[in-house]
């Protein structure tokens, strides 16, 4: 029952904390609601794994892993889940960048064209560190690497990209 309890209590947490209405009447509860959302990564974090999930997709398409590209793309995308809370002005704007400038790659990974995958790979790359330099974070600057972040994946298996479970 305390198991229950706790989970509907940080459920409960976290909800207040996604409405925007965490401000409490009682302050231990504020207190408590604050170092939740002060432990949550801000953006830095999951930008990291976004960063290894961006550079493995190349890697799958290259291999003709098809359903991995299309995972790496799905899970880098939730990876910056945690900015809705954090940072949500910024997390604006990584959705926009998602659903918009990061478009034209999903499609050529779900139609599996690789030449068209290159283009817009790369343009996404340039996105990148125009919006890098516009937050003044110049200095991260995204290159294609010749290799994949994770190398404890076969790249080359052969999939297709409707073979990822919802």
């Amino acid at each position: 029952m305390f198991k229950l309890r706790s989970g509907i209590t940080a459920l409960g947490a976290l909800l207040v904390l996604a409405g925007g209405a965490a401000s409490a009447a009682d302050p231990e509860t504020q207190k408590q609601l604050d170092d939740l959302k002060a432990a949550i990564p801000k953006f830095a974090i999951p930008m990291r794994e976004v960063g290894d999930r961006f550079q493995d997709m190349n890697s799958a398409v290259k291999g003709g892993n098809w359903a991995l590209a299309a995972y790496m793309s799905k899970y880098m995308n939730n990876a910056m889940n945690p900015a809705r809370l954090t940072k949500p002005d910024e997390y604006k704007v990584w959705q926009a960048f998602y659903e918009n400038s990061f478009a034209a790659t999903n499609k050529a990974i779900q139609s599996k064209d690789a030449k068209a995958f290159d283009g817009a790979y790369a343009a996404v790359i340039n996105d990148c560190n125009g919006c890098h330099a516009a937050m003044g974070y110049g200095f991260i600057k995204v290159v294609r690497q010749g290799t994949a972040s994770d190398i404890g994946i076969d790249y080359m298996v052969k999939s297709e990209p409707g073979d990822v479970p919802k």
